[in-house]
């Protein structure tokens, strides 16, 4: 599913990118979504991007980390695993802005496309089956335990998003990764278990 998920990314980002009509209709706006019920718009925002290096990025970070969580969940859930991924990344697209259209549904000039949101469950999904997973950013060349550098990854965006001093969408990054713990564990809750004993061996 990784693989279709990126497809379908690529290639509706494309046609976003040579149609601007297209990326209007598609893009996340809370005032279209409150004043004309264009709910479509809460996940047809994640599947178009502002650029290419955004696209390039989230592409990147999905197939680095998507085809393991595949495998995770086939593992532990057999042949719902392709279903529940699929329900994984897109309720997280979803999610991940509900919070962004309770603050901008009367703004309507506020708009927000990526699949940010997504690709942080998908990241924080693989951090509660690998916690002590080497993790780190693609040009920094040291590496943190998963679980530290997810920590630091959701404090990190708390504290832009309270700072609101770019255009990068923060919030979904936070809720996007909040939702791709709390859906993985509530898959196989006794993945909790697994989680703290790994965390133990680290600290002892």
């Amino acid at each position: 599913m990784t693989i279709i998920i990126i497809i379908i990314t690529v290639i509706t980002s494309i046609l976003a990118f040579l149609n601007r009509d297209i990326s209007n209709k598609l893009t996340f706006n809370a005032y279209m979504i409150k004043e004309h019920n264009e709910w479509y718009r809460f996940f047809s925002y994640g599947f178009i991007h502002a650029d290419w290096i955004h696209l390039l990025v989230n592409i990147y970070v999905l197939y680095s980390f998507g085809n393991y969580v595949e495998f995770k969940f086939h593992e532990f859930f057999g042949l719902k695993a392709s279903f529940y991924f699929v329900i994984l990344y897109l309720g997280s697209i979803g999610i991940s802005v509900i919070s962004d259209y309770g603050r901008h549904k009367d703004n309507m000039f506020y708009n927000a496309v990526g699949a940010s949101g997504a690709v942080s469950a998908v990241v924080f999904a693989f951090i509660v089956f690998s916690p002590l997973a080497p993790m780190g950013l693609i040009f920094i060349p040291f590496r943190l335990p998963a679980v530290l550098f997810g920590a630091l990854y959701l404090i990190y965006s708390i504290y832009m998003a309270k700072k609101g001093i770019d255009n990068i969408g923060h919030n979904a990054h936070f809720w996007g990764a909040i939702f791709g713990v709390v859906f993985t564990i509530a898959l196989k809750p006794k993945l909790v278990l697994f989680f703290i004993a790994q965390i133990v061996s680290l600290l002892s």
